[in-house]
């Protein structure tokens, strides 16, 4: 057997043992969220199939190990990336995703922030060109089988801080087929860092009903007690199955209004183990306990991952034996 005919079929042989590793690397066709343990921060990926939604990047390079994990090894788009707002356990380790990752769509108000590291996010998104949108409650938006409902900021919260809400109303749109997203129709013209305000950033915080089939996760970012009730009067919060809990389980965070309000059956901390801050406070683990619902924290389980079929769910952790 001539040397180059060897080296053909080594050549051969590789790329089918890459295209059947690809194969069997694809994720299932079942929804998976992923609370990523990244310490004294937020970092949920949302993912089906191949397709992506990233919810906060946490305070460090910690969500690059999460997304390496749970993300296939060939997929390196992010299809939406979701800033709650912009403080640095949250938005930190997005500088890293932004720089290995091909980020489509970023949803972050509009609201800014003084720290250098911002302003090194602000050039990645501008320079990269990533379409920015700057959400309100009067959007919905779908990718394929995945439908995002926000809840806040609300047009008259905006426009009360001198940001009169996107007019736009078009519907962030995906192929509802299996195949992944392949591109998507969004509000466009989108910006970041136009809105200053003397108010805590937490207010700020996006809250969206994630869903898909029958179920519905309610992501909530750092909102706080006013803002929840502002949220509740307006009739928009329903019934879910999965919360995350706001503020890394702070007692101005949850209240009881809430989870009357979204009745979840699982509540998911996010939060650093021995944190300065002594997240999660007994009151919230108390209300949470009181309601009776199953409560996981990920200075405690690690990584916690919810699995689900659009219909039953089940939980797994990376602390799991």
């Amino acid at each position: 057997m001539s040397g180059r005919f060897k080296y053909s079929l080594f050549f051969l042989v590789l790329i089918a043992a890459s295209v059947w590793l690809a194969v069997f690397s694809y994720p299932a066709p079942k929804l998976n969220i992923i609370a990523c343990n990244v310490g004294q921060g937020d970092a949920f990926l949302v993912q089906y199939k191949s397709t992506q939604i990233l919810v906060d990047g946490g305070p460090g390079k910690s969500v690059l190990d999460c997304l390496s994990k749970y993300m296939p090894f060939w997929d390196r788009r992010i299809e939406v990336v979701i800033l709650t707002h912009p403080q640095k356990d949250h938005y930190m380790g997005l500088v890293g995703v932004f720089q290995n990752y091909k980020v489509e769509n970023f949803i972050a108000t509009p609201l800014d922030a003084s720290a250098q590291e911002w302003g090194v996010l602000k050039s990645l998104v501008g320079s990269k060109g990533v379409n920015v949108i700057n959400p309100n409650s009067d959007m919905v938006m779908r990718l394929g089988l995945i439908h995002l409902d926000i809840l806040w900021p609300s047009s008259a919260f905006l426009a009360s801080e001198g940001k009169p809400p996107n007019e736009n109303r078009a519907i962030l749109s995906g192929s509802a087929s299996d195949s992944a997203l392949r591109r998507v129709s969004l509000y466009r013209n989108g910006v970041l860092g136009t809105l200053t305000s003397k108010k805590d950033p937490n207010e700020f915080s996006i809250l969206a009903i994630l869903s898909y089939k029958d179920f519905n996760a309610l992501f909530t970012g750092d909102i706080g007690g006013p803002q929840i009730d502002q949220i509740i009067s307006s009739g928009k919060v329903r019934d879910v199955d999965y919360l995350k809990v706001p503020h890394h389980g702070s007692k101005n965070g949850l209240t009881s209004k809430l989870l009357e309000a979204s009745t979840p059956e699982v509540a998911v901390i996010s939060a650093g183990k021995n944190n300065s801050y002594g997240h999660p406070h007994k009151e919230v683990l108390d209300i949470l306990n009181s309601f009776k619902i199953k409560t996981v924290r990920t200075d405690d389980k690690g990584d916690i991952e919810l699995i689900t079929d659009g219909e039953t769910w089940f939980i797994k952790s990376s602390r799991d034996k």
